[in-house]
């Protein structure tokens, strides 16, 4: 996942081994440089000494400074590569991987737990290796002196290098598990109270939110006093095994120098080297948790992309019939999702310069249908094919970027122009907006279009569809958040820029009144007999003939205009 170069690997495990090398190093010179100097022989017997301790010194600082620049490099690289495939295949791949995905949940894995994967690098991976080299040359520097203190050393590091990280992954199993889900929901609910703070207070519901991201926050430090305490057994394991590791050289090396056969200053070395050398196998149990939360945090990243590499690219609408004039063609389509078809045998062909609708009730699968022509979704069933130039979905509730009204423009195309953004503003009816603003087109948005109206945003997202060279536009809900007027003269707007243009354009409301632009309306309902299915095409026609043919559509549309209604009756 994180397309990482071994030989980069490599170069800071040796730096870091080199390190804590020099850390060995320090303490076993410096035990032998205080028990000679005790003997107090003459100065240049021990000036070799002296250089070495400076030396360790000196070279473990820098050395520790060079691998902390090798291994972030590769940790770094990682994670950028990991986000770069992850944001491609997002974009790429078909809606059904996040669609189900709360806000917050999404965010953490693109954060948290892309960082998560990037740090098994930093602080699993390189430090096991360097704990494995720094360990094996200190049981033979050692075991030189005295093999069987060797040995010893080899056995308590088995213990706190082997033992306790095996006991610190069991016991991190379900605790990270936890501690990702309540990290995730704790995102998702603190973004939802601040941005959706206000509507929540009217409508009574910010006490619940808060309590449910108490309860959250609780069971996420719950989590993490559960890793602390793993943490704890880890640090008693290690010192127990470093004091046994003392005690064994000393027991093993007092006999060996009353017989002869260790000399006084290499009981020092024998006995104060282990204090160094337990540095490296230290942070193991901590690398082996991070392991572990790596691989859950790399699990939940793996639920975001396709199951098979050939299923990141998303689904390719067919080329339409030889000799046929449709930008946009859906034959017999059944929109839905994996467990469920929504709208079923849709057949519409979209011709240069054509305007369609879509009514119906909320959720009967307007928004579902658009996604598939779109190519956001695989059709269930049936075909959909395109003409040159692409279909672009324009959603309801599209991403405003934090930053100018311009650059907001320009995601549609990157060479849009002041007077192109200016002329487009115009046709939705924002010019006055944009010239109460102090700063125009300069002017910063706050982060997602916090400080627009809805119905700024709306028009915002419309003004972007209409500056895109896409040939088709599936517009969603353009009437969402404005007043009657506006919203019908926002309809109108973009009938007349596909007529202008040559474009076709799909507009999906459950607003009736300025339907009357449309070449076609598509109503779409529970057709009889379905007993609650799949909805269906029920009607189709222009407004004014299903005003007259459909006493449903004639009502509905007629409390629009009264005002007691706006929605179609389920």
């Amino acid at each position: 996942m994180l397309e990482v170069r071994w030989t980069r690997v490599a170069r800071a495990v040796a730096l870091g081994t080199l390190a804590l090398g020099f850390s060995v190093g320090l303490a076993a010179a410096a035990a032998w440089l205080i028990a000679r100097a005790s003997q107090m022989p003459p100065v240049l017997q021990l000036s070799v000494a002296v250089v070495a301790v400076r030396a360790f010194g000196t070279g473990r600082g820098v050395l520790r400074y060079l691998e902390r620049l090798a291994s972030h490099d590769v940790a770094l690289r990682g994670m950028a590569a990991l986000r770069t495939n992850l944001y491609d295949a997002l974009a790429r791949g078909p809606v059904t991987r996040v669609i189900a995905l709360r806000r917050g949940d999404l965010l953490a894995r693109v954060g948290t737990d892309v960082d998560a994967v990037g740090d098994v690098v930093v602080r699993a991976l390189i430090p096991a290796g360097v704990a494995a080299c720094v360990g094996l040359g200190s049981v033979v520097l050692v075991g030189v002196f005295l093999p069987a203190a060797g040995a010893t050393l080899l056995g308590c590091l088995l213990l706190t290098g082997v033992l306790a990280p095996w006991l610190a992954s069991r016991a991190a199993a379900s605790v990270e598990r936890r501690g990702a889900a309540a990290r995730a929901e704790v995102t998702g609910r603190a973004l939802e109270l601040l941005e959706d703070g206000q509507q929540l207070r009217v409508a009574g519901r910010l006490d619940d939110r808060l309590a449910g991201l108490r309860a959250a926050d609780a069971r996420l430090t719950r989590s993490t006093d559960d890793g602390a305490r793993i943490s704890g057994t880890s640090a008693a394991i290690d010192a127990g095994a470093q004091t046994l590791a003392v005690l064994c050289s000393l027991l093993l090396g007092i006999p060996a120098v009353a017989a002869g056969t260790l000399a006084p200053v290499e009981l020092a070395v024998v006995v104060l080297t282990p204090l160094a050398v337990f540095e490296a196998t230290s942070t193991l149990p901590a690398a082996a948790v991070q392991l572990r939360r790596s691989r859950e945090a790399a699990r939940r990243l793996v639920a975001l992309l396709p199951d098979a590499p050939e299923a990141v690219r998303e689904p390719v609408p067919e080329p339409v019939r030889p000799g046929s004039d449709a930008l946009l063609e859906l034959d017999r389509v059944d929109a839905g999702w994996a467990d469920r078809t929504v709208v079923a045998g849709v057949d519409l062909a979209l011709r240069p310069g054509s305007v369609v609708a879509l009514a119906g009730p909320s959720g009967v699968g307007k928004t579902t249908l658009l996604l598939t022509a779109a190519g956001l979704l695989p059709a269930r069933s049936g075909a959909v094919r395109a003409g040159g130039g692409g279909a672009l979905f324009v959603a309801e509730d599209g991403h405003l970027f934090g930053t100018t009204v311009l650059e907001n423009l320009r995601v549609a195309r990157h060479d849009v122009t002041e007077d192109d953004a200016r002329a487009s503003l115009a046709a939705v009816g924002l010019d006055g907006w944009l010239a109460g603003l102090p700063d125009g087109l300069d002017a910063m948005l706050g982060p997602d279009g916090a400080d627009v109206s809805g119905g700024e945003r709306r028009r915002l997202l419309a003004a972007r569809a209409l500056l895109a060279p896409a040939r088709v536009l599936l517009v969603d809900e353009p009437a969402e958040h404005l007043d009657a007027a506006t919203a019908d003269a926002l309809v109108a707007t973009l009938a007349a820029h596909a007529r202008d243009t040559g474009r076709a354009v799909v507009v999906a409301s459950h607003r009736l009144t300025p339907l009357a632009v449309a070449d076609e309306v598509l109503l779409l309902g529970a057709s009889p007999g379905d007993g609650g299915g799949a909805a269906r095409v029920v009607a189709r026609g222009p407004h004014a003939a299903l005003l007259h043919d459909e006493p449903a559509y004639a009502w509905a549309a007629d409390q629009e205009r009264t005002g007691e209604a706006r929605v179609l009756p389920g």
